[in-house]
C-alpha cells in the first residue's frame, strides 16, 4: 500500500485535498469491482446477463454501474479492455521475470485462466468490432506480442516443440477457461483448469524433454467426477 507524504517526511497534508482523493480512490475500486463482476456474469450467463446481477455481485448500486458505464456495450467493450490490458502486462512481465521462455509461457497461461480471458473474449465476440475499435486492436496486440515472442524464444531454446502454434495456446486456454457444467463449485472449477494446464504443458514440451512437476489440485475420481456432474 502507498504511503501518506506524511509517512515519508513528516508533514500533514490537509484535509481538503485528502477528499478528492479518498472519492476517486472509491472511483477506482468501483470501477475494478465492476469490471471484475461483468466479467465473471458474461462467462457464466453471456453476454446478455442481467446488468443489475453484475451490480450485486460488484456490491454496488445499479445506478452505480450506469453512471460509470452508461449502456452495455460501453461495459464489454471496458471489460475487453480490462483483461486485454491485464494480461498483456502479466505476459511482459513474464518475460521479463522468469528463467526461460517455457517457465515464462506456463506462468501467462497460469495468469491467463486467473484472467478468465480466453472464457470472456469469445463470449463478447459479436457484440464489440476487435478490428475497427483502436483501442481493443491495440490492446490485443499488446497482449498477443509477449506470448508469440515466448512461442518463438521456447522453440529455439528447444523447450517447446516445434510444430505448437500461438493458435494451439490460445485455443487451450479457450477450452480450459469454460464454466464446467453441473455443480462444480467455482473454486474447484479453477484448481482444475490450472491443474489441466500442467498436464497439457508436458504435452507442448519436445520429445525427451525433462517432466515438469507435479500436478497441482484435486485429482478427481470416477465418484467425484459423478458427484460433480449434472444428474437426470
Amino acid at each position: 500500500m502507498p504511503r501518506s507524504r506524511a509517512a515519508v517526511d513528516g508533514s500533514q497534508p490537509s484535509l481538503e485535498p485528502s477528499r478528492p482523493l479518498a472519492l476517486r480512490a472509491d472511483a477506482r475500486r468501483n470501477r475494478a469491482q465492476v469490471l471484475a463482476a461483468a466479467r465473471d456474469v458474461f462467462v457464466e450467463q453471456g453476454a446478455d446477463a442481467p446488468l443489475d446481477e453484475v451490480a450485486r455481485r460488484a456490491g454496488v448500486g445499479i445506478a452505480t454501474l450506469y453512471r460509470r458505464f452508461p449502456d452495455r456495450t460501453a461495459l464489454m467493450r471496458a471489460v475487453a479492455l480490462d483483461v486485454l490490458e491485464r494480461v498483456g502486462t502479466e505476459a511482459r512481465l513474464a518475460l521479463a521475470e522468469e528463467p526461460d521462455a517455457m517457465s515464462a509461457l506456463v506462468r501467462y497461461m497460469h495468469r491467463a485462466l486467473d484472467f478468465r480471458i480466453a472464457a470472456v473474449m469469445p463470449a463478447l465476440l459479436g457484440r464489440l468490432s476487435f478490428v475497427a475499435d483502436e483501442d481493443i486492436r491495440r490492446a490485443r496486440d499488446g497482449a498477443v506480442a509477449p506470448v508469440r515472442e515466448m512461442i518463438e524464444r521456447a522453440q529455439r531454446e528447444g523447450s517447446l516443440r516445434p510444430d505448437v502454434a500461438y493458435g494451439d495456446v490460445g485455443l487451450m486456454l479457450v477450452r480450459l477457461s469454460r464454466p464446467l457444467p453441473g455443480a462444480f463449485p467455482r473454486e474447484l472449477d479453477d484448481e482444475l483448469a490450472h491443474r489441466h494446464v500442467e498436464l497439457l504443458v508436458q504435452g507442448l514440451r519436445p520429445p525427451g524433454a525433462q517432466a515438469g512437476p507435479p500436478l497441482p489440485g484435486p485429482a478427481l475420481g470416477l465418484d467425484q467426477l459423478r458427484a460433480n456432474s449434472p444428474h437426470d
